[in-house]
């Protein structure tokens, strides 16, 4: 007699885990934060999911850093409300704040006596027993987090004894160690090589692969846009743009956004969306003739299509060709993007 029931009820549970799973990890309503009586941030709203990774983009004193203080509970907002997974971020204490949210600064105070070990372990904070001793878990997560930013050569080393690049590698491991969905990363790139910063964001991406959430300021838009699967323009504590890469990527967005001319061209291999200062820096900077017909190339493979598909294994690195966050309307090889 309860036969019929049944299918109704799984229907229900099925439903409120999909809800919960298209629920943001991060809602911002109406933030306004600032320093002493200057407000830096102005009524800013957006919420972000797991699986997505979105870029701060804006110029220097935007309020990029701030924004990423406030979420991470660090600068109290003056009003309006940050939730982190539907728990409002002001109810929180610092053990369940530290489950749900980690965070690598641009800066900030390091004891330097500690072994970069050391430092990684402090991210399993959030987990400890009760008696605050570190257990096989503790351990092997960070050494994990070592291995994932490759800076176990560095576990016995004092921070003092690193240079900047080698820490902010250390600081991240320290933030994948804590195990949060969301990371808010600031400036992670800012003294790293090009083989270790290509290295840390295609971490990131697996990260955001297997569900995390990320949300990072970065000054490289390029960088931004070769990785990130949103991008949000930050202006004068004001959303200028939020929106997918390819549709807010734009000379239009990006001039406004830094107050100079901006020309966006196609990366010559993954034909993602590239910007250029548009302003001659000396003598030898003349307009490049072919620039107009390079612009106007595009890719006549539909997106999605079984073509479109294996120009992106062909080009892409990774494993199986890689993974393009940008999941529609890729180009192949030397191609202009076409706009959505």
């Amino acid at each position: 007699m309860y036969g019929p029931t049944a299918p109704a009820r799984d229907a229900a549970g099925d439903a409120l885990r999909r809800d919960a799973q298209d629920a943001p990890l991060l809602a911002v309503t109406d933030l306004v934060a600032g320093y002493g009586r200057r407000p830096v941030l102005q009524g800013l709203t957006f919420c972000l999911r797991a699986g997505e990774c979105a870029a701060l983009l804006g110029p220097n004193g935007s309020g990029k850093t701030t924004l990423l203080r406030a979420l991470s509970g660090v600068l109290a907002p003056w009003s309006g409300e940050v939730r982190l997974a539907d728990r409002p971020l002001a109810s929180l204490r610092p053990r369940e704040r530290a489950r749900r949210v980690a965070v690598v600064p641009q800066r900030g105070p390091c004891p330097e006596d500690l072994t970069a070990r050391e430092m990684v372990l402090l991210g399993r904070y959030a987990h400890l027993s009760p008696w605050g001793w570190y257990g096989p878990g503790d351990h092997r997560a960070a050494d994990c987090a070592l291995a994932a930013t490759d800076t176990t050569g560095l576990a016995h080393r004092r921070l003092h004894e690193l240079s900047g690049g080698e820490l902010q590698r250390v600081l991240l491991a320290r933030a994948l160690a804590q195990e949060s969905p969301l990371l808010l990363l600031d400036e992670l790139a800012a003294g790293l090589d090009l083989a270790r910063m290509t290295g840390l964001f295609d971490l990131l991406e697996r990260r955001r692969a297997a569900g995390a959430c990320v949300l990072m300021a970065v000054h490289d838009c390029n960088l931004a846009a070769l990785y990130a699967t949103r991008l949000l323009g930050l202006r004068e504590g004001r959303l200028a743009f939020d929106g997918p890469v390819r549709q807010v990527f734009t000379e239009e967005n990006l001039s406004a956004l830094y107050q100079t001319p901006v020309t966006v061209l196609p990366h010559p291999l993954w034909g993602l969306p590239q910007a250029l200062s548009a302003r001659a820096r000396g003598p030898w900077a003349a307009p490049h003739a072919a620039a107009p017909a390079a612009a106007a190339s595009v890719d006549t493979a539909p997106a999605g299509s079984a073509a479109d598909a294996s120009a992106l294994r062909s080009h892409r690195p990774g494993p199986g060709g890689g993974r393009d966050p940008h999941a529609t309307n890729v180009p192949g090889n030397n191609t202009r993007f076409a706009k959505n």
